[in-house]
This record gives C-alpha cells, structure tokens and sequence, in this order.
C-alpha cells in the first residue's frame, strides 16, 4: 500500500516537471494568448484557471466556483477569489500541468533562558495536473516537504510553542517539521449547472474541511518563515491521514463534511501514516465579494496525541479574510480564532491570530502577525518527558507580536528570491519571568525562494 502510494507520488511529480519550463508571466505583462480556443491562460482575463475546458460566453461560471476548481490552495480550502497564487504551468494536449510551492533557508536567534539559535529551511513543494475526465474535472495533486532532512533534531526553535513529540518528549519552544508527504490526493468537479458544484475530495495524506488554509499556504503570512502559536489550536489537521470529503457549492456558499483519522503524524516524517477514520469535520465557507472570505469550522478529533491516547478534542475555528489588489502590489490579511475542548478534561484551549501582509512597488513585503494563545502546563516540561500521570492543564495566555520586510530578487528565470527578516516580541504573565527571562524575543533572517510573477488570479 505505501510503496503504491509512493510510486504514485513519484510519477505525479514527474510529470508536473515540463511545468518548469513555462515562466509565470509577471504580473505586469500582456495576458498570453490562448492555446486552444475553450483554454484560459494562465493572465486570462476571466480569471479562469488551466484546466476548466468551459466556453464563458455560454456558461458564465460564478466566481466561487471558479477559484474551487483551480484547486491552488490545500485540500479543500478557499480564499478570496481577487488572490493570486504564483505557479509555473503549462499545458500538454488537453492536459494541465502546475506546479507551486516555497522553500525558506533561515537563521534564527531567540534570547532569554529558553532560547535558541538555529540554521534550519522550512519548505513545500506541490505539483498538480488537470484534465476532463467524463461529465467533470479531474485534478490529481501532491504536496512534498524535505523538512524532515533540513529541519535537524525534529524541531526547529520558537519560544511559546508547543505541539507533536521529538523522541518521545513533547516539543516545547520548537515547532516539528512537516511530513514529506503533505498530501497525495484526487479531487473531483462536477457542474450541476451555472451556479452548483459538487465536488470529491479523497487522500491517503491530506486536509480535511477544517479551518482557513494553514499558516505556510496563506497570502496573509506568505513571507512568514516561522509557524503560527495557535497552529495546534486552529489549523494542525492540514496533514491528516485517509481523508475523504465531499462539498457543495450554490452561488457563494460552500458547505463540506469530511471523514479522516485523527492522530497526529508520527515522528518518523518520511512515510505514509494510516488508520481508520475515526474523526470528522464539517466547514461553512461564505465568499459574498471578490475580496472577502469566511469560514466556520468544527471537528472531532479522536486521540489526536500519542501522548495522551484517551483524551479526545473538539475543535471549532472561524476566520475572515481579505485580499486587496493593488497597483504593483497586494494586500492580504485574515483574522481567526481556533479552540480546542479536550472532552477528558473539559477544559478550552483559544487561540486568536491576526496576520497581514502587504506587497509594494512589485517586489517588497511588509508584514505582521500577532497572536493570543493559550498554553499549557507541559510547557514547564522544557525538553523533558512528561512524568507519569503528567495532568496537562491551562497555565497562562501568551501574546506575539511579529513584524518583517522582505525584497524579491529574479535571479533565476521562474523564480523569485527575496532576502528578509523578522522580529518577534513576546508578552507573559510575570511567574514565567524566571524561566524566560524579563523580555523574551526572537529575530531571524532568511532567504526565500518560490515562482516567480504574479501566476494566475482566482
């Protein structure tokens, strides 16, 4: 069964690879040319994507519907049709290939007691393909991360954060890295008329219908190199295993349900995890305007954490986002809250999140992201194991305050690389002073490299 799957992810990638091939066009330039006459280029101005073999002028698509079957975020997720993702495509025959993704090489330097510095790359890389395939569209997708090389030791440091283990410890002040399967997934479209879409969505790893799109696939936190505190409390599901979804779309509503297994990944990155569905979600998405979306969410997580195999979650998220188009520029931002009720203890865990990022005079980023989350008692744990009977419980709420600039350079053809950095503050209740110190911080520069030019427009 692995093995398949791995063969599987291999040959998709491979034939995503004439995608590098084709430039982005930047987002300045001419719209191209259309190969075929029912295909829109990638700068088309109907803004359709590659793939959607629909003549315009007959079957005026809702917009909604249009961003669904570009499929340019995880999973199932949306964001507001105005956003563009950067990608290399190209087209072969009646075929669609894409390809996008990030890879970011940082040095960090936290202070304070807790502290740690660290040279480490965090990355995704997502191939995809797109054809019709009988009444409907097909997309077969994956998603790749070589975390689990550049990231050494099983994390990477960032005070306050907590979630996953590292050889049996809890991970506390670090962040684990990513699976190098993200994702391996079929999704199918099917129109059931102008205004109606009925989609399918099943992936041995993948993202269940649950929160906005995660903190590394955001355009709000687009140069953020570092994950969200709240990860674990708003969008920790995006690498789940044996997910299936189904989803329907009327106009701007989109209502989906999705069956998945709900144990965190393990520590070993390199593999496919698998088990039983055992946990469930179900997602609202409201797009009332081209600039605007929202999502309510809420799951059942059965045994998320190995280290506490009895306790059950629930978790709920809501979020907004906004995106603005700008002359040579961009304007995204998204405001979310996520909450986990473990059902054993009956205790609520919260996390809220404000990220912003705006791009300027074509190639400059400025931005912030600022959180208020909880944490818990294992965060006392530092590197340790958790002692028997450990009871983990809420110990304090922490606030992040982050803000950085970066600027694109075209160095290679078909991508953009950009040096930046970015400092983050820290507030804490005083009794943590002893183990943080009076002013926790951290500050990390970086390089960060994707496709070029502004790819194609939801």
């Amino acid at each position: 069964m692995k093995s398949g799957l791995l063969i599987f992810a291999i040959v998709l990638l491979l034939a995503a690879v004439p995608c590098a091939r084709a430039q982005a066009p930047d987002s300045n330039a001419p719209p191209a040319e259309p190969q075929e006459h029912h295909h829109h280029t990638a700068t088309d101005q109907s803004g359709s994507m590659p793939g959607m073999q629909h003549n315009t002028q007959t079957d005026a698509t809702e917009p909604f519907i249009e961003e669904i079957m570009q499929h340019s975020t995880p999973g199932t997720s949306a964001e507001p049709d105005s956003t563009a993702a950067p990608m290399l495509m190209t087209s072969r025959g009646k075929w669609w290939f894409m390809f996008h993704g990030a890879a970011f090489l940082s040095f960090q330097q936290q202070s304070g007691p807790r502290g740690y510095d660290k040279a480490f790359s965090t990355n995704w890389f997502m191939p995809m393909v797109q054809h019709e395939f009988g009444p409907g569209q097909l997309t077969l997708r994956t998603m790749l991360s070589l975390d689990p090389a550049t990231v050494t030791q099983r994390w990477y440091p960032e005070l306050f954060q907590q979630g996953e283990t590292a050889f049996g410890k809890p991970i506390n002040d670090g962040q684990h890295p990513h699976d190098f399967f993200m994702e391996i997934a079929a999704l199918y479209d099917i129109k059931l008329g102008r205004h109606t879409l009925l989609s399918f969505y099943a992936a041995p790893v993948g993202d269940p219908a649950m929160g906005p799109a995660a903190f590394e696939h955001r355009t709000s936190a687009s140069e953020d190199p570092l994950a969200a505190l709240g990860h674990h409390l708003e969008d920790s599901t995006h690498v789940a295993n044996d997910v299936v979804t189904a989803g329907l779309t009327y106009k701007f509503v989109r209502l989906e349900s999705s069956g998945f297994h709900g144990r965190e990944p393990d520590e070993f990155r390199w593999n496919v995890d698998s088990g039983k569905i055992d946990s469930w979600s179900t997602r609202l998405t409201v797009q009332p305007a081209r600039n605007w979306s929202a999502q309510y969410s809420f799951a059942h997580l059965t045994s998320p954490e190995d280290l506490h195999p009895l306790d059950d979650t629930q978790r709920m998220t809501a979020s907004v986002m906004y995106n603005r188009p700008l002359t040579r520029g961009n304007w995204s931002s998204l405001l979310l809250w996520g909450r986990n009720h473990s059902l054993a203890s009956g205790g609520n865990f919260n996390g809220y999140l404000l990220e912003s990022t705006l791009r300027f005079a074509a190639n400059n980023h400025i931005w912030t992201r600022m959180e208020n989350v909880d944490r818990t008692t294992e965060l006392l744990l530092g590197k340790n194991s958790e002692p028997a009977g450990f009871d983990e419980q809420f110990l304090a709420r922490i606030q992040a305050y982050s803000f950085g600039y970066d600027r694109d350079f075209k160095l290679l053809p078909g991508l953009s690389t950009a040096l930046g950095g970015q400092v983050t503050f820290y507030s804490k209740p005083d009794f943590l002073t002893p183990i943080y110190g009076q002013h926790p911080a951290g500050a990390i520069l970086f390089v960060r490299v994707r496709p070029a030019g502004g790819g194609h427009h939801h």
